[in-house]
């Protein structure tokens, strides 16, 4: 693996904080990352793993920093050697509950991407500081990536 992708969606800077936190961890495990806080899809190889990490706007909608890179997603071609993961954000209260997250899995899966693990959704209602959950879910991410 040469670079792991962190992308992020985010409004109000929680998926962000989390990408930056996890860039520092795995730095200390030798693992190579680029934090991507506007994701263009013509700047990303699909030959490096990307880790997607986003909350959900509005009802139900990909944050606006994130909303080009779907559109262009969904207008490209199959990518079968990409390998990815997505940690989502979001409040359980609502019934959209981590759906920017589920939407983009839904978009890679029908470009035959690889996902490397089940979409982690992250309770912002039970996790006050979404960065410990994150880190906790570490642990099952790096085997899947350092093979």
């Amino acid at each position: 693996m040469t670079t792991l992708h962190l992308l992020t969606g985010s409004t109000l800077g929680g998926a962000e904080y989390v990408a930056d936190h996890l860039s520092d961890l795995f730095n200390d495990q030798g693992i190579s990352t680029e934090i991507h806080n506007k994701p263009d899809l013509d700047a990303l190889s699909s030959n490096d793993p990307w880790l997607i990490i986003t909350s959900t706007h509005g009802a139900g909608e990909l944050p606006d920093n994130i909303a080009p890179f779907f559109a262009q997603l969904q207008n490209s071609a199959a990518r079968p050697a990409l390998q990815y993961a997505i940690i989502a954000l979001g409040d359980s209260s609502y019934d959209t509950f981590c759906a920017a997250g589920f939407t983009l899995d839904t978009c890679l899966q029908g470009l035959e991407a690889q996902r490397l693990c089940p979409v982690l959704t992250i309770d912002v209602t039970q996790h006050a500081v979404p960065e410990e959950a994150a880190e906790e879910w570490l642990s099952t991410f790096l085997p899947l990536i350092c093979e």
